[in-house]
C-alpha cells in the first residue's frame, strides 16, 4: 500500500467492533418494519447516531433519518443505507429470526443499515477527514413507485444537506464474502410493470363453443411475450420481461370471464426500455383480439437504471483495493439485473452504487431463506469510514 494511505480505516481497526455490528444487525432483524413503516426502525438508529455526536435529522422524506458530522471546511460526502423490510414469512430458524409475522429482512437492509452505523460510529471516534460526511438512512425501498430515495429528495435532501458525491452499497450473495464488485455506467436495471386484464366471454366449460375463452388467450399470451425480448431487442443489449402472476378462474367446470397477468420488466437504455413498452402493448391486445377477446393493460414506469458516474466509480474501486486487496475487488461487474430507487440520487449528484459479497452459499434476496452475513460488517465499515477519509482528505488521491 502506498505510505501516504496508511494513516486511513484498515480492517483491523474494525475487527473488535464485529461482536457490537452483529448485535446491532441481529436487533434490526428481529424487529423488520415494511416500506413507510419504518418508524421504530428509524428511532432506533436516529437515537445511537445522536449519542455519537451527529447532527440527526429525522423524518426527512416519512421516516428518513439524516445524521451529519463535519470536520473543519472541505467538501461534503453522502453515504445511504436502506431501511425497510419485506412482506415474507422467514424460514430462517435463526435464534433472532423476525418477531413480526409475515414480515423479514429478506433483502439484507439490516446489515446495510448496521455497516453504515459502524462507520458513523468510528468516524465520530476517529475524526480522520476535513470537510462534511451526511448518512442517509432511507425508507422505502422496496416500495416499487413514490419510493424513499424519491420522498427525501423531494423534500430537499441534497438543497438541506449538501454534498459532492453520493455513495452506497448492496450485499450480494452468491459471491466470496468481503468481494467488493463495482461497474461504472449503467450498472442495474430501470424495473417497470404491467397489469394486463385478459377479457373474453365465460360460460359452461360442457360448451366452449359458445365462449371466448380467456384461459386459451392467456396461454397464448404468455408464450407469445416471451419473443418480445427474442425477436425485437439487440441481442447485444440486455433485457427481462418476467411473467409473475397468472390468475383465472375458480373451478373446473366454468370457463371464466376474465384471467390476470402481472409482468416485470427490467431493461438498461432509454431506447430499449421505450422498445419493450411498445412491443407488450402492442401484442397483448393484437394476441387477444385474434381469439376474439381483449384486453386491458396498465403499464408503470418504475425505478430508472442505475448509471454510476466513472470517476467516483473509479475512486470508490480504489479505495475497495487498498482495504482488502485486488484479489478481492470484482471490475467491470455486472450488469445487474435487479433494480434500486438509488438510481435516483445519481439523477442529482455524481456517485456510486456497488456490491458486497454475503457468501458463496448464501440464499438469494427475496427469500425466505436468505440472511445477512454476519462476517461483513466489519468489511461494510472498514470500507465507509476509509471511503470518507480518502474522499475527504486535503491530499490529492
Amino acid at each position: 500500500m502506498n505510505a501516504r494511505y496508511e494513516c486511513f480505516c484498515k480492517l483491523s481497526d474494525l475487527s473488535d467492533a464485529l461482536p457490537e455490528l452483529s448485535q446491532a444487525r441481529q436487533h434490526l432483524h428481529r424487529f423488520p418494519e415494511l416500506s413507510f413503516q419504518e418508524k421504530s426502525t428509524a428511532q432506533w438508529v436516529a437515537d445511537r447516531l445522536e449519542t455519537w455526536g451527529y447532527a440527526v435529522t429525522r423524518h426527512v422524506g416519512g421516516h428518513g433519518v439524516v445524521a451529519s458530522l463535519s470536520n473543519g471546511a472541505g467538501r461534503g460526502i453522502a453515504l445511504r443505507a436502506d431501511m425497510d423490510a419485506l412482506p415474507i414469512h422467514e424460514e430462517t430458524h435463526k435464534p433472532y429470526a423476525s418477531e413480526h409475522a409475515g414480515t423479514m429482512h429478506a433483502c439484507g437492509h439490516d446489515g446495510h443499515t448496521a455497516m453504515l452505523l459502524g462507520a458513523a460510529q468510528q468516524l465520530a471516534k476517529t475524526r480522520n477527514f476535513q470537510g462534511t460526511v451526511h448518512l442517509v438512512f432511507q425508507p422505502a425501498e422496496e416500495a416499487g413507485q413514490n419510493s424513499g430515495a424519491q420522498q427525501m429528495i423531494a423534500d430537499g435532501l441534497f438543497e438541506r444537506f449538501p454534498c459532492d458525491a453520493i455513495f452506497g452499497m448492496h450485499n450480494h450473495p452468491g459471491v466470496a464474502v468481503g468481494t467488493f464488485m463495482f461497474g461504472a455506467g449503467p450498472f442495474m436495471s430501470a424495473s417497470d410493470r404491467a397489469h394486463i386484464k385478459v377479457i373474453g366471454k365465460g360460460g359452461h366449460a360442457a360448451r366452449p363453443h359458445q365462449t371466448a375463452d380467456p384461459v386459451v388467450m392467456t396461454g397464448s399470451l404468455i408464450m407469445a411475450l416471451q419473443t418480445v425480448v427474442s425477436r425485437n431487442i439487440d441481442p447485444t443489449q440486455t433485457a427481462v420481461v418476467t411473467i409473475g402472476a397468472v390468475h383465472a378462474g375458480n373451478a373446473s367446470n366454468v370457463i371464466p370471464e376474465f384471467a390476470i397477468l402481472d409482468l416485470s420488466i427490467r431493461s438498461f437504455s432509454p431506447e430499449v426500455r421505450d422498445r419493450l413498452e411498445q412491443r407488450i402493448k402492442q401484442l397483448v391486445h393484437s394476441q387477444v383480439e385474434s381469439f376474439g377477446g381483449q384486453a386491458e393493460i396498465t403499464y408503470e414506469r418504475g425505478y430508472p437504471v442505475v448509471v454510476n458516474s466513472a470517476a467516483e466509480t473509479e475512486f470508490a474501486r480504489q479505495v475497495a483495493q487498498e482495504l482488502v486487496g485486488a484479489d478481492k475487488v470484482v471490475f467491470p461487474f455486472g450488469p445487474v439485473t435487479g433494480s434500486e430507487d438509488f438510481a435516483f440520487y445519481l439523477q442529482h449528484k455524481p456517485g456510486s452504487f456497488l456490491r458486497l459479497g454475503n457468501g458463496q452459499d448464501s440464499a438469494m434476496l427475496h427469500n425466505a431463506k436468505y440472511d445477512f452475513n454476519d462476517a461483513n460488517l466489519s468489511y461494510g465499515a472498514a470500507y465507509w469510514t476509509r471511503l470518507v477519509e480518502r474522499f475527504l482528505t486535503q491530499e490529492t488521491p
